[in-house]
């Protein structure tokens, strides 16, 4: 779920409760330079002028990548420009290696400015401070970003399209208060992972569960064998009661499970659970059935569900062969819906200017876009925004459960879980 540990450059505040301080502060300012119309609206299409947007994420690092998600959005370029584009509009994207680095993300926020972009759609960061400052004093507006730092859920220029971090997390810990004894969380030692267990606790006390044990582990390391001697000794604790182990280490999961495997046969049984994006239908196929039975939160329906064929699709067709995108990776996912936000914004301004003031305006008056079922109805007026102090900017705070059965991951219920009024209790 998160990139590389923290460097000096990051200033998020690590405590939860401090997010609304430094969030309003954050907000007034932006506020300040789009209501005072101190920066016009970035040009990015009139007339039949070409719509240019920028995709980012981490590629080729030791930490958590995602290159999937600016390949799936050259693909749904390359698909929408086939059919005649946006209202008769080119879709030009350009891309950017976010590197899992405060510097770099920043670089690539000032390239997005600088190449005057209509909106940032569909990437992924952890460094939101670094990357939301230049954008927003451009007033370009950030679509659809995976949700894994606050200021994606802060910032009046981001229009988050799933519940992020905080939703899965919640979530997971509303499940797991049902049947876990003793929960042990292993997660990134960086700033995004020190949210992680309030996240997680908050779900867990919707059901009366004791707080999870908090075990820091290093992203991108290469074994995690006394991780796992520790999180199991911590899970077993309680011989009344089964214990569950939650690794949450973004690409690093598997690495966690293939030592997990070798030594949870020499302790009592334990479940584990984890969230989409540590854990997707490619890390099960790669671990064996150390997942099997195991509870998977996710943002979207499972990848086999019949609502993603339109996207399979466009992969088969614009990337076949592409092994950068997976049907399943959620990072791929949420770009594929953040560009259907981008497309139905610009397709609402008709024939008038498409720019980033427009495309921005357009989404604050209440516009509600429909995914087709992958998500619930999406629009941010400021009615539908979530009454959660820490996440004034989450509209979507509704997650799936998935258990993998059979090596499969399969919807537990049918539909979605909103977890609203279990983020509003965080603290």
């Amino acid at each position: 779920m998160t990139g590389r540990p923290r460097t000096p450059t990051a200033h998020l505040s690590r405590p939860v409760r401090n997010l609304v301080r430094s969030a309003t502060a954050l907000a007034a300012g932006a506020s300040l330079v789009v209501g005072c119309g101190g920066v016009p609206g970035v040009t990015g299409g009139s007339g039949d002028d070409p719509v240019t947007v920028m995709t980012w994420a981490p590629e080729e690092t030791g930490a958590t990548n995602k290159p999937g998600m600016p390949a799936m959005a050259k693909a749904y370029a390359r698909w929408i420009n086939s059919q005649g584009g946006i209202n008769g509009r080119k879709l030009n994207v350009i891309t950017c290696n976010e590197q899992n680095d405060t510097v770099a993300a920043a670089a690539c926020a000032r390239r997005a400015v600088k190449k005057k972009v209509v909106a940032v759609v569909g990437s992924y960061s952890q460094h939101g401070r670094s990357f939301l400052s230049p954008l927003a004093s451009a007033g370009i507006p950030y679509i659809g970003g995976y949700g894994v730092t606050d200021a994606e859920f802060t910032n009046p220029l981001s229009y988050p399209v799933n519940g992020g971090q905080p939703a899965l997390l919640a979530g997971l810990g509303r499940e797991l208060a049902k049947t876990c004894g003793p929960v042990t969380l292993v997660r990134p030692d960086t700033i995004a992972g020190d949210e992680m267990s309030v996240l997680l606790d908050s779900g867990l006390a919707t059901g009366g569960h004791a707080p999870a044990i908090d075990q820091q582990a290093a992203e991108d390391a290469t074994e995690y064998d006394q991780h796992v001697v520790r999180a199991l000794d911590r899970a077993t604790a309680d011989a009344q009661k089964k214990g569950c182990v939650v690794p949450a280490l973004g690409d690093h999961t598997d690495t966690f499970m293939d030592s997990f495997r070798r030594t949870a046969q020499d302790y009592p049984a334990v479940r584990t659970a984890s969230v989409l994006g540590s854990v997707d239908q490619s890390v099960v196929d790669t671990t064996g059935r150390t997942f099997e039975g195991a509870y998977v939160t996710g943002w979207y329906p499972a990848s086999r569900d019949a609502r993603w064929e339109a996207m399979r699709q466009v992969i088969n067709k614009e990337a076949f062969g592409d092994n950068r995108i997976d049907v399943a990776d959620a990072g791929v996912q949420t770009t594929w819906i953040a560009f259907t936000v981008l497309k139905k914004a610009v397709e609402s301004l008709g024939d008038g200017e498409v720019s980033a003031t427009a495309v921005r305006r357009t989404l604050d008056k209440g516009l509600k876009i429909s995914t087709g079922g992958l998500t619930p109805t999406l629009s941010w007026g400021y009615q539908n925004l979530l009454a959660a102090s820490g996440f004034p900017r989450l509209i979507n705070s509704h997650v799936t459960y998935q258990v993998v059965r059979r090596g499969q991951l399969a919807a537990v219920r049918k539909g979605f879980t909103n977890v609203a009024k279990t983020l509003e209790s965080v603290n």
